[in-house]
């Protein structure tokens, strides 16, 4: 008789912040951790996720917001979090952790049948700057985004006027990865990306606890997020068309 699988597909979130730190330290040797160093090991944990926001956009981590828009307003903040000086009331749509915009959108009747879009185009500081009356109200249709350390600030372009106050700027937006946090903890993130995870923070403790292998975990480590990267996201589509060509005679 067979044996029977598991029927689960949970692991990755059973899989506690613990466990990867021990897995981690056995890849370079060590058992039995200390409670330093599952100190120091959260801490490289917490600054390998911070690292991999420079590498590119991590596609579980955006989200979709609708923006109420208010007339003659120019600027929206968003605050990294609640103790940065703001309150969720305050907070536009209650939204922390925010990165970056990619796109965005004029909405009008959002939640009716007849709902339209409109592009919005993203401008550099130097476009942004060069509008002679920034509270001009009109119709938005440009914004500009600015990356401080506590807040993303949105401005746009021109402010609505009291046609466009009651549409809404609909966008895709970049979230930060999620803090490690207690030990018993799941990650944030998918079931693809836990073998990088791991390899990562070996090769991290690599370099407090074992150098002589620091090159090769960090070769491992590449190599694995290489592959993640490239699972990461949702394919499209590809149509390749043949140009047509007519030579002279």
């Amino acid at each position: 008789m067979a044996n029977t699988t598991s029927g689960t597909t949970t692991f990755d979130k059973t899989f506690s912040v613990d466990e990867i730190v021990e897995e981690a330290f056995e890849r370079i040797g060590i058992q039995q951790v200390s409670g330093y160093q599952l100190k120091t090991s959260r801490r490289s944990l917490n600054i390998m996720l911070q690292e991999w926001g420079n590498r590119g956009i991590h596609y579980w981590e955006i989200g979709e917001l609708d923006l109420d828009l208010i007339q003659g307003q120019a600027e929206y903040k968003f605050y990294r979090a609640s103790s940065d000086g703001t309150s969720a009331t305050s907070n536009p749509n209650g939204i922390y952790g925010m990165s970056d915009v990619l796109e965005a959108q004029l909405r009008s009747n959002r939640t009716a049948t007849d709902q339209s879009d409109s592009p919005m185009t993203k401008v550099d500081r130097s476009t942004y700057a060069a509008f002679s009356n920034k509270l001009s109200q009109g119709t938005p249709n440009q914004y500009w985004v600015q990356r401080f350390i506590d807040h993303v600030s949105i401005n746009i372009y021109p402010t609505p006027d009291s046609t466009n106050a009651s549409k809404d700027m609909h966008f895709y937006y970049i979230k930060r990865i999620q803090d490690i946090g207690a030990y018993t903890n799941a990650t944030d993130m998918p079931f693809r990306f836990v073998p990088c995870m791991v390899s990562g923070l070996a090769y991290y403790l690599s370099m407090k606890y074992a150098p002589q292998m620091t090159q090769q975990m960090k070769m491992l480590y590449e190599d694995e997020f290489q592959r993640a990267l490239q699972e990461d996201g949702s394919a499209s589509s590809t149509f390749i068309t043949p140009k047509a060509y007519y030579p002279g005679t």
